[in-house]
């Protein structure tokens, strides 16, 4: 269901039940699901109770935790005025390797990016986050590890959704940088 409302300068947001808009008030769940029609991927919606803990969510869905999509924004600074943000997708039951991310762009220091920062750069609160960067300041580097299923699982820019989607189609459609990212 979408509501709009304007807020005080007159301007009207078209928000989602979720909550969920991005700058311009679409719906980040919408933009996904068109882009996977519009290229024919093969994917499956899953609605189950709003969690965003990737061991619980994954126990919803009925799947192994280690094909389920962790994704994290990271932020590395490159020199002194130069940082970079990275969406890194790491399988379920594995963490982010920070150093690991530092080393690919010869950064200095690498944390992860604040939750309001990562929010707006994903276009979605944390724990729904996509394994997909709609926004142009994203990298979006891939564990080689998270592909090896014919298809994964990963929140769908809402608690209450899920997507199951065919690797191949995924790695196609995303065209991520896989790199070993995990530990």
């Amino acid at each position: 269901m979408t509501t709009d409302a304007t807020d005080a300068t007159g301007v009207t947001d078209a928000t989602d039940a979720a909550g969920v808009t991005d700058a311009a008030g679409v719906d980040t769940y919408e933009k996904l699901l068109a882009l996977l029609d519009e290229r024919g991927a093969a994917y499956r919606v899953i609605e189950h109770a709003p969690e965003g803990a990737t061991e619980a969510v994954s126990a919803l869905r009925g799947h192994a935790l280690d094909r389920a999509a962790k994704c994290i924004i990271a932020m590395v600074k490159i020199g002194k005025k130069e940082k970079r943000f990275a969406l890194v997708v790491v399988p379920g039951d594995r963490r982010i390797d920070l150093n690991a991310v530092k080393a690919l762009y010869g950064g200095t220091y690498v944390s992860f990016a604040s939750p309001e920062i990562a929010e707006e750069l994903a276009g979605s609160p944390s724990g729904t986050i996509l394994p997909f960067a709609f926004d142009e300041r994203l990298e979006l580097i891939v564990d080689p590890d998270l592909l090896v299923h014919p298809e994964f699982f990963f929140n769908a820019a809402r608690l209450d959704r899920s997507l199951a989607l065919a690797t191949e189609d995924y790695r196609t459609i995303a065209e991520p940088r896989v790199e070993r990212v995990s530990s």
